[in-house]
């Protein structure tokens, strides 16, 4: 049976994906915890993913965009993505968000996740 884990987030060395963008994680046996954090007028490109997603702002305000629709997110509020849903994410202050995604995201694992790496300043 395997054993309960500690972490902090600030024993976790933040990964910067590109210079507006960075995460940090954590991976249990079938969810993963993300910490975001990007800055004003990062563009998270429109991607979709078989992972069930469930995103909470600690602090700022991100704009999600799917389905024609816009939702604005602050602290202490919570967006539920479904598995294969396109979306895309904007952040209009800088911000801080937590990310649960079951199963955990094998292609940040190893690496594969050149949609987030591609991150860039929002030029509408």
């Amino acid at each position: 049976m395997p054993s309960a884990t500690h972490h902090r987030w600030s024993d976790l060395p933040p990964e910067q994906l590109t210079p507006l963008l960075s995460r940090q994680y954590v991976v249990g046996t079938n969810t993963m915890l993300a910490r975001l954090e990007l800055k004003k007028g990062c563009l998270v490109p429109e991607h979709h993913h078989f992972h069930e997603q469930i995103t909470q702002v600690v602090q700022g305000a991100l704009l999600f965009r799917s389905e024609g629709r816009e939702v604005t997110l602050r602290a202490g509020e919570i967006m539920c993505i479904p598995p294969h849903l396109p979306h895309e994410v904007l952040a209009l202050e800088d911000s801080v968000a937590l990310d649960v995604f079951n199963p955990p995201r094998q292609d940040w694992i190893t690496g594969d996740d050149s949609y987030l790496r591609a991150a860039q300043p929002d030029k509408r």
